[in-house]
């Protein structure tokens, strides 16, 4: 008996030497990115239900409808008739539910499945290996026909598994431990060693699973997770798998909540600032605890890295917290002269950390960064956007998530790439369209001082495809609202929060304005310091909808949809006091390089058979003239926030190009609304749009090329963009006119120019002044090929990239604008050709083909280091009957 006792100590003894460790062990957070398995299909012959919930059945496609057709009401699905696993999955968003009363039980008994993916010993090795970010539609074959234009021609939907075996030391014992995932498109149910632990239906959301109960310490634990992306769900590519980062989150029992930070500034000036402080703690563990919580504040350099002393200190918080429950600490200090966050040119982003220490009994038992700006952001209705006092025009771009030819699959290089040349254009702003983003691109956005619309959800409850997300919104909205506030809240890029993009409610007065009013006052819950908008493409300004909110945006209204004229002055009237601004302007259309003639002499004019589109070729002429039939030229939306100098500026349709949405051919892939294209090569409305935003830059660009066989002697109308006021046009040397431009006037025309080989050239004026020049000639045939990367040096990490362009040349090294000479790529060294593309939206060859036609002189090699092998990477290029070309790279 005594022996026992002493067991039963010692026993006791080691049990309290554990939870001492892990109270005191650091928090930890592990990439699980790499070694995952996955398959499509559930197991054959699985009997039980895996589905969330029932769907409505659809028996037709509506893919190709115009993209602003008026959604729909929901339609009934079928009462369910087997066990569906929503009562297992709903919990998991109980954090973000305010209403205690409204949080969801979890069903006392677990749900009876017998599936043999979900068994710890099953046997997965004929599955794919994958390394997540990952899509798995991506690699294709595109489907060449089938109502598929609308979400890319490619197979996202369907149902994936991935599985991967987690190793969690004994050690690990008596620490709380999360599965915390950035994104997963869609539906996603996660199991651990065969038990249900959650998921998540909304698949652009982040979310986090406690693992702690299902946890084995001390040996392998199978985690299985389980993807359902709905056909008809969405309408352009959604991608489909786990598409953002994984993470294992290891901490003790007690410790800062998730995404359990608020950072506010106040009081903002040169000379100081007040920075307040909200922090959430919560205790996990069996008992009460009183911790104290301290926070020190750092400056950041422009790598992100900590630099110096702390600059402040928010003094020690005394805090209770309860058994199973959360408390907020909350503190606040002053920093003198503080480095302001702002927009570049004129601003520049600078950033700090708070470093926040949890104790309990002066032990440190959890430590918490969070990163944030201090710059003090007002929206006037008379001056637009001020930042720390300047007017900011708002210079902005819409962009879908998709990296082109990398599809869904998040890499920080490829999206870092992106805005470089929006900044290089001279954006300055950036609307998530139409959904939460990847952590990581706010990081950088924050880092490059880019200002953003964060933006939750483009469906409420009245659908625009048969399975989107109005199927969900009546249980998760406020769920997947807090979610998304939550975690982005602390980015100083963030400027405003979107709730909704064109949304059915605009059409259902005053039953959507409610769920508008809804929808708005949780997010003054969670932010008070960023007002609110929707994306109106229809409400007027007497109806209910636009009072909801704290911003009046328009899409496309402002210079009028259809034969409706613009809508500026009406709201203006109507809201007097709220900032105006263009959420989506212009929605122009065009292919990179492809000219087609005549040329309308209209400022704008829709796209329609032999008047801008080709409905043999399905290209559209980049005359940059032609638009959607919703949407305007570039010139004519200028024209119309130009005579309105209180509107705040606009967010153009699109920055890039995306998969899927290809108006006005949906037997495409890819959408023809870009400024650059899907490879990432720039339009002709790249240096239209550059003229505009950088009116400092010397800039005269011509439009077209000029190599034409077969038109000598016809008229071949030329354009120029140019920041200068007035610009001379020479064709060999002939004079054919100096023009200024008018007031709301965009670009130089001359519509009778008549061609004949040669040379072209332009010069801009600028203040009676030369400002800039230059010049286009006719280019011989194609004779070789010339490699030119964005980039000579890469990390050797498996995800770091290098983009290399590709030029089919002439003899003199000119690039023959209408070549499709057909390339082959191949790779030495170290390193992966992961994709290529050449930024038709035609084109059906797969991305990860090393082979493909140029398309009008260029073409895209996507190279990718192999994880830890330096060294040096040789591409090569090769086409019959041209000359090859190499480059080589250094991985380190």
């Amino acid at each position: 008996m005594k022996r026992l006792t002493k067991c039963r100590a010692l026993a006791s003894l080691l049990l309290w030497a554990v939870a001492l460790l892990a109270a005191a062990a650091p928090r930890e957070r592990l990439s699980i990115n790499a070694g995952w398995r996955f398959t499509m299909g559930d197991p054959p012959g699985t009997s039980a239900s895996l589905r969330y919930d029932v769907r409505p059945e659809v028996t037709a496609s509506e893919d190709g409808k115009a993209a602003d057709a008026v959604p729909q009401a929901a339609a009934l699905a079928a009462a369910a008739q087997e066990q569906v696993l929503k009562p297992w999955i709903l919990p998991s968003g109980n954090a973000f539910i305010s209403d205690p009363a409204r949080r969801h039980r979890r069903p006392a008994q677990e749900p009876q499945l017998d599936v043999a993916y979900l068994k710890p010993g099953y046997d997965d090795v004929a599955w794919k290996r994958v390394d997540l970010p990952h899509d798995w539609a991506i690699a294709g074959p595109f489907l060449e026909t089938g109502p598929y234009g609308g979400v890319g021609r490619l197979p996202s939907w369907g149902i994936g598994w991935y599985r991967k075996a987690l190793d969690i030391p004994a050690s690990d014992r008596g620490r709380s431990i999360f599965l915390d995932v950035d994104g997963a498109m869609s539906y996603a149910t996660v199991w651990l060693n065969g038990k249900l632990v959650g998921g998540w239906p909304y698949g652009y959301n982040s979310w986090r699973l406690d693992l702690t109960p299902y946890v084995v310490p001390g040996g392998s634990n199978m985690l299985a997770i389980r993807l359902d992306n709905p056909p008809e769900s969405s309408r352009w590519y959604p991608g489909g798998g786990i598409y953002r980062n994984v993470w294992l989150t290891k901490m003790a029992p007690i410790h800062v909540a998730h995404w359990g930070t608020h950072v506010r500034t106040a009081r903002v000036s040169r000379d100081s600032a007040e920075v307040s402080l909200e922090v959430a703690v919560d205790n996990d563990s069996r008992s009460g605890a009183t911790v104290s919580v301290a926070t020190a504040i750092y400056a950041l350099d422009e790598q992100g890295t900590r630099s110096g002393q702390p600059v402040a200190h928010i003094q020690p918080q005394r805090l209770q917290v309860a058994a199973g429950a959360s408390n907020v600490a909350t503190g606040s200090t002053t920093i003198a002269r503080p480095r302001l966050w702002g927009p570049p040119p004129t601003q520049h982003p600078h950033r700090y950390v708070a470093v926040t220490t949890v104790r309990r009994d002066g032990v440190g038992i959890d430590e918490f960064e969070t990163r944030f700006g201090i710059r003090d952001v007002r929206m006037d209705p008379d001056k637009g956007m001020l930042v720390n006092g300047e007017r900011i025009a708002l210079k902005g771009v819409n962009n879908h998530h998709d990296l082109g030819a990398l599809g869904a699959a998040f890499n920080v290089r490829a999206a870092e790439r992106q805005l470089q040349m929006l900044v290089e254009m001279g954006a300055n702003a950036l609307r998530m369209s139409h959904n939460p983003p990847a952590p990581e691109l706010l990081e950088l956005t924050d880092r490059m001082g880019i200002v953003v619309i964060d933006e939750v959800f483009d469906v409420w409850e009245r659908k625009k495809t048969a399975l989107d997300t109005h199927l969900i919104f009546p249980d998760w909205h406020e769920q997947d609202l807090r979610a998304m506030i939550r975690r982005d809240r602390n980015h100083p890029s963030i400027v405003i929060w979107s709730i909704g993009n064109e949304v059915g409610e605009q059409y259902t007065g005053e039953e959507g304005a409610a769920i508008g009013r809804k929808l708005a006052a949780i997010v003054r819950q969670e932010d008070r310091s960023r007002p609110t908008m929707t994306a109106m493409n229809y409400a007027r300004a007497h109806m209910p909808l636009p009072a909801t909110v704290d911003l009046v945006s328009v899409n496309y209204q402002g210079a009028g949809i259809r034969s409706n004229p613009g809508r500026f002055p009406e709201f203006r009237a109507r809201f007097p006091g709220k900032m105006i601004f263009s959420s989506e302007s212009a929605s122009a259309l065009s292919s990179r390089g492809e000219y087609q003639f005549p040329v309308t002499g209209a400022l704008t004019s829709s796209v329609r058979p032999d008047a801008g589109g080709d409905w043999n070729t399905h290209q559209v002429s980049a005359y940059e003239l032609y638009a959607s039939d919703f949407g305007t030229s570039a010139d004519r939306s200028w024209s119309a926030q130009d005579q309105y100098p209180y509107v705040a500026g606009e967010f153009v349709w699109s920055g890039w190009d995306y998969l899927g949405e290809p108006t006005p051919f949906y037997s495409s892939r890819s959408s023809y609304s870009g400024i650059i294209d899907l490879a990432g090569f720039k339009k002709d409305r790249f240096y239209l749009y550059q003229a505009r935003w950088r009116p400092d830059l010397p800039l005269a660009h011509i439009l077209p090329h000029w190599t034409w066989p077969g038109r000598e002697g016809k008229f071949t109308p030329v354009h120029v963009f140019t920041s200068g006021a007035e610009a001379e046009l020479f064709v060999n040397g002939k004079s054919q006119g100096r023009k200024k431009r008018a007031e709301f006037e965009y670009r130089l025309r001359w519509d009778l120019v008549t061609y004949e080989p040669g040379e072209l050239k332009v010069i801009a004026y600028k203040e009676g002044k030369e400002w800039a020049a230059s010049t286009v000639r006719t280019v011989g045939p194609a004779a070789k090929l010339d490699l030119v990367p964005d980039r000579s040096e890469i990390a050797a990490d498996g995800a770091d990239l290098s983009f290399i362009t590709l030029h089919v040349t002439d003899q003199e090294g000119n690039t023959v604008p209408m070549a499709k000479d057909n390339v082959k790529f191949s790779i030495e060294g170290p390193g992966e050709i992961v994709a290529t593309d050449n930024g038709d939206p035609t084109s059906f060859v797969p991305f990860p083909s090393t082979e493909r036609p140029a398309f009008n002189g260029l073409c895209l090699a996507i190279v990718r280091g192999k994880p830890g092998q330096k060294g040096a990477i040789t591409v090569r290029a090769q086409a019959p009957a041209l000359q090859g070309a190499n480059v080589t790279l250094q991985a380190h």
